[in-house]
């Protein structure tokens, strides 16, 4: 098989293993504390990566620490706010949708924080986002908008302000430290909000300790190592349209695990997110080829 064809296919598995680690990550935090679950995962997955981290390609000033730790903050409120979105949730799959609207709020952030203006074709696929966003939140002919939906868009907002900083600073810091100190910030930080506000008392059964590995082992290190790869030995162009799969693959896998039925509406709203997404990506890679 050709490289690029093999990268693709890694690309491929990578949104599946995602999908599913909603479902991993959903399920483990039916039986120990969300914010405990969230912090020792990405407290181990940190300490899986350490080893990656050695040598001399791993080197980066000691002055450019702060700026890795600000984008850890970033990645850790994202990601507290999705981890209490997933709990909350009676829909993973429209999760994910909303999830993914964090690439199109990127053009908006860098505007603010980079100066850079966004180009016509982002202006063109937001209201398609929007009015998908909309279908997805219309109940009985109305507008209404699911607890769970506002803490996935905040969480889709962190998200891209994450994305922009650490877009920022990887043109000059590797990627395995800065990785490893992005998932340390965000371990620590679950467990501190664990300690504040949580219960460890309850013992944790022997599934609910699987489904733990499952999102730390597979859902986190192994999803990680085949992005990287695949990312490597393809276009940044294919790499970006694949990752698009990620929402579609989740919806498909909630409908598997949990029977989870969408109506009409939103179904519509999903496909008005996923056409605004591929246009965006799709003008992105013409313009800047």
């Amino acid at each position: 098989m050709q490289p690029q064809r093999k990268a693709e296919l890694f690309l491929v598995l990578t949104t599946f293993i995602a999908a599913w680690g909603w479902v991993f990550s959903r399920e483990a935090v039916q039986g120990m504390p969300i914010f405990g679950f969230l912090g020792t995962r990405f407290l181990f997955a940190a300490i899986i990566l350490l080893p990656f981290c050695h040598g001399k390609k791993n080197r980066f000033p000691l002055r450019q620490l702060p700026k890795v730790i600000m984008t850890g903050g970033w990645m850790a409120l994202n990601l507290v706010l999705w981890i209490y979105a997933v709990a909350i949730t009676d829909s993973i799959g429209e999760g994910a949708f909303i999830m993914s609207l964090s690439m199109l709020f990127v053009p908006l952030i860098a505007w603010v924080i980079l100066k850079i203006r966004p180009a016509r074709y982002f202006w063109q696929a937001l209201p398609v986002a929007i009015m998908g966003l909309a279908c997805l939140t219309l109940f009985k002919a109305q507008v209404e908008f699911k607890s769970s939906q506002l803490w996935f868009l905040a969480a889709a907002l962190a998200q891209a302000i994450y994305f922009c900083y650490t877009s920022l600073y990887a043109r000059s810091i590797p990627i395995f430290p800065l990785t490893a100190i992005q998932l340390t910030c965000t371990g620590t930080i679950g467990l501190i909000l664990s300690v504040l506000f949580e219960n460890w008392t309850t013992e944790f059964s022997s599934i609910t300790l699987l489904w733990f590995l499952a999102s730390v082992v597979i859902a986190t290190c192994l999803r990680f190592v085949l992005q990287l790869i695949g990312q490597k030995n393809t276009t940044t162009a294919n790499a970006a349209i694949i990752m698009i799969l990620e929402p579609v693959m989740t919806v498909f896998v909630a409908a598997f695990w949990y029977g989870e039925r969408m109506p009409l509406i939103q179904i519509i709203g999903c496909i008005l997110i996923l056409i605004a997404l591929f246009y965006y990506r799709w003008r992105s890679f013409n313009s800047a080829g």
